[in-house]
């Protein structure tokens, strides 16, 4: 088994994990995961310097950028708004990815998820109501997990 191969073997165990562990929640309108290869996303930052402008905003390219080497900062935003837009049941692509922003809170590192435009549109046509998000990486790929929330979940619910 390949390396791709293995990656997408251990996403698709984390998605079974995570939907299993949220079966009978309350509240829990959908659920991503998706988990992006370190290597791969180096090589496609490299190959393709205009995909940075395209999937990311402002904030998010500085605050990748700021590191000595951006790309695990990168890798895991990139999983983020996957797995954003596979808890709305949505393709890659289908709004743009610079509609789906990921931010960190200063005091404590959370991120978060901020939707804009036809991202926050999808949300609420969905009965979204509010997310949680929760992103990791390794040397070799980086994880993200998003909980999409209706209006009845409990908004203060933790993520890490």
């Amino acid at each position: 088994m390949g390396a791709t191969d293995a990656a997408r073997a251990d996403e698709a165990v984390l998605a079974v994990a995570a939907a299993g562990l949220l079966e009978g929640v309350a509240g829990v309108v959908g659920l991503g995961v998706d988990l992006v290869e370190l290597d791969r996303m180096a090589t496609v930052l490299e190959r393709t310097p205009r995909f940075a402008d395209r999937v990311f905003t402002p904030a998010e390219t500085e605050y990748c950028r700021a590191r000595r080497d951006p790309t695990e900062r990168f890798a895991a935003r990139f999983a983020a708004k996957e797995a954003t837009l596979k808890a709305m049941g949505l393709g890659l692509w289908s709004v743009p990815m610079t509609s789906i922003e990921v931010v960190r809170d200063d005091e404590s590192g959370q991120p978060s998820l901020v939707l804009h435009d036809a991202a926050a549109a999808a949300a609420s046509a969905q009965g979204i109501a509010s997310w949680r998000l929760t992103i990791t990486h390794t040397d070799r790929v980086a994880v993200a997990l998003a909980l999409a929330l209706g209006p009845g979940a409990d908004p203060g619910a933790s993520s890490g």
